[in-house]
């Protein structure tokens, strides 16, 4: 049967099939079976055992099984290479099942190797994302899927790859790794065609200014009015303004600041953002019941508050000032992509931006009354997530600056004077490849350590 538009390609089961017809440009079905695969490790003292089934897994399609005994350290692996074609965009799909003590996402891992008709690696099609090698294409690197759907025991591994133009072969490693008493089943592989997933580029901007004017959180809120319609002028898509601005210059000790969340304040950011259809990160001071927190708030193009981060890092003279810190790290749903927030002293801290990081946080928005920039572009750059960052502080200071920080910790715009709107353009829809390294915030998952 002629495949037209995709071509599956399902990989190594029982009584499962390759249909390779459309990435062969002929008719054909080649049967295969676990014999397809292979098994190995890095040395023969460390392989677990492995065995296969033709039945189970959540649709039925068979086994593929690694497990150990009561030694840790064991590390081996399945293995297939199938033909792909060069050029074309592929969703690698699996079933993994970890039974154990394991840290599952660390135990249980696929990576998808990209090779030429030589074995060899190709350069990558996306030019590297660091200052090594400028502007070099890096040979390309293993493909990590990450983590979705989950079905009782069974967790889907997923992801969506580009294969080199130079490529014809991907070699598809189910690997186990180091837990003791641990068995690893991997269910269902598929390595299917896609269409390429949507382009994604954000204009996302910064607002550098001091409100010193103004005694009322009313009068402090309006003078941002102008910039954000200067941004939505340039057709940006979330502003970030600066931390706590309804009390900076105010005179009053900030719990005097401090209103509901909901309240007046995001009320009329909440009309702005509606106004100019676009979103819109603000830093406040959050009043609950006795506590005040320090928060910032993200309001959407609806008008209405979308969500709300208390800061969990707190310095010592907010401590004894008497605000309260947060404890959750929400990642939130925008048209543009997943939106985390953080707020000043947070940034002096990985695990902020590493916690968002890890709930999805694509952008992060970083309301700023001063920081090191240099560890505002460390949390870009370990995390690979964007940062946006709003300050008081004077840019001819060497401190923290309002500006947009690349994934890879580069700084695509900064402002240079008060009252500037900084405004930097960035495609979410692809990877930042590094060299040596390749899609860097895919391998975080597989080798971040614990906790």
């Amino acid at each position: 049967m002629r495949q037209q538009l995709l071509c599956p390609i399902f990989v190594g089961l029982a009584a499962v099939t390759w249909i390779a017809a459309a990435c062969q440009g002929e008719d054909s079905s080649l049967s295969q079976s676990p014999a397809a695969w292979t098994t190995g490790g890095p040395r023969a003292e460390l392989l677990p055992k492995f065995s296969s089934s033709d039945q189970g897994g959540p649709a039925g399609g068979g086994l593929l099984t690694a497990a150990s005994d009561a030694r840790d350290g064991l590390h081996g692996w399945w293995k297939r290479t199938i033909s792909v074609a060069g050029g074309r965009w592929y969703q690698f799909s699996a079933w993994r099942r970890v039974r154990g003590k394991a840290i599952a996402r660390q135990t249980a891992v696929a990576r998808i190797f990209w090779k030429d008709a030589k074995g060899n690696p190709p350069l990558h099609d996306f030019q590297a994302r660091t200052t090594y090698r400028e502007g070099e294409r890096p040979r390309a690197e293993p493909e990590y899927p990450g983590d979705g759907e989950v079905q009782g025991e069974w967790v889907r591994t997923t992801g969506i790859f580009r294969c080199p133009e130079a490529s014809t072969q991907a070699e598809i490693e189910l690997s186990f790794r180091w837990a003791a008493d641990t068995t690893v089943d991997w269910s269902d592989v598929q390595l299917v065609p896609v269409e390429p997933p949507p382009a994604r580029k954000v204009r996302l901007a910064a607002v550098h200014y001091a409100p010193a004017d103004g005694q009322t959180s009313a009068d402090k809120c309006r003078q941002f009015g102008p910039f954000v319609e200067q941004a939505a002028k340039q057709r940006a898509e979330l502003v970030v303004l600066p931390e706590t601005l309804t009390w900076y210059n105010a005179g009053k000790p900030a719990e005097d600041c401090a209103e509901p969340v909901p309240g007046p304040s995001t009320q009329y950011f909440g009309e702005l953002a509606r106004q100019h259809n676009l979103y819109i990160v603000a830093g406040l001071l959050e009043r609950d019941q006795h506590k005040v927190y320090n928060v910032a708030v993200l309001l959407g193009p609806d008008g209405t508050l979308a969500g709300k981060y208390r800061k969990v890092a707190l310095p010592r003279t907010e401590i004894d000032g008497g605000i309260t810190p947060g404890t959750e790290y929400p990642v939130f749903e925008t048209r543009f992509g997943k939106l985390g927030m953080m707020v000043c002293y947070d940034g002096f801290f990985p695990e902020v931006a590493r916690a968002l990081s890890r709930n999805g946080a694509e952008v992060i928005a970083f309301p700023v009354w001063g920081c090191n920039p240099l560890l505002a572009a460390a949390r870009a750059c370990e995390n690979h997530t964007v940062v946006v960052s709003s300050t008081y502080t004077d840019p001819k200071s060497n401190w923290m600056i309002t500006g947009v920080f690349d994934r890879d910790g580069r700084v695509l715009a900064r402002a240079e004077k008060q009252g500037d709107v900084v405004i930097a353009e960035v495609e979410l829809g692809r990877p930042a490849v590094w060299h040596s390294l390749g899609d860097f915030r895919a391998e975080v998952l597989r080798h971040r350590p614990e906790p």
